[in-house]
């Protein structure tokens, strides 16, 4: 499908965020993906992802996920001083100032007529935590998370037992993970603990390893696998065409 894509403001519970709306050009109503992204924002590796889903078919929508903490239309460099922001924004913003976000990103995408009602979750590096975490919104009915960080370590401010390794009990849509065997964010271990415990409190997940680096579906640097990216919109369209019905 060609796509058409807009910017709009949203009132949030911290304050105003802007957002891109990826969406078919015609005319008809389609479920809606929130597409979480990196630690450096609304970049154009993470743009023409979004747009790739638009054109099979869904209503993307991608949030500033650190709007709260740098102007709006803020967008870091894949560099040395963009990671060091971007990590800084992370370890400052707390998960529940997420939790909002994704809450006003579901009220606001239900309210467009262009949009089913259905709504799911995906997102890479950070933003696959936070896919994983949004799958805790009853309104989300279907999370994919690509090479998601942080989880495992609990690393991201929260209040006390409100982590997402902790919460994951509570999520009761279906939730599809994948790793890089590669990935030096998400060691084995980290993956070991993660399986085990989604095991144990009878997560309903699908879980794929695939030989490949952090930050795989990139197509900026030397860690992108064209192939693989290709095969994970495969998977993510078949899923979300499952559960988002």
């Amino acid at each position: 499908m060609i796509t058409r894509n807009e910017f709009v403001k949203l009132a949030t519970a911290t304050g105003e965020m802007q957002a891109q709306v990826f969406r078919p050009n015609v005319d008809g109503s389609f479920p809606c993906i929130i597409f979480y992204s990196e630690i450096f924002q609304i970049t154009a590796p993470i743009a023409r992802s979004a747009n790739i889903l638009a054109g099979l078919g869904f209503v993307v929508i991608v949030p500033e996920v650190f709007h709260e903490l740098n102007p709006m239309g803020t967008v870091l460099g894949y560099d040395d001083a963009g990671k060091d922001k971007g990590n800084n924004d992370k370890w400052a913003k707390p998960l529940e100032s997420h939790d909002s976000d994704t809450q006003a990103i579901i009220e606001f995408v239900q309210a467009q007529p262009y949009c089913t009602g259905k709504v799911g979750a995906m997102g890479v590096c950070i933003g696959g935590h936070l896919a994983f975490r949004a799958a805790l919104n009853p309104n989300i009915s279907g999370a994919f998370c690509l090479y998601p960080t942080d989880i495992h370590s609990n690393t991201l401010p929260c209040e006390p037992a409100n982590d997402s390794f902790t919460r994951a009990k509570d999520i009761t849509c279906e939730v599809v993970l994948v790793f890089g065997k590669q990935d030096p964010h998400v060691p084995v271990e980290g993956r070991q603990m993660m399986y085990m415990h989604f095991q144990a409190i009878g997560l309903n997940y699908q879980w794929l390893e695939v030989n490949a680096q952090h930050a795989f579906m990139r197509d900026e640097g030397e860690r992108y696998d064209p192939a693989l990216a290709l095969e994970m919109y495969s998977k993510a369209q078949q899923f979300f065409q499952r559960t988002l019905a």
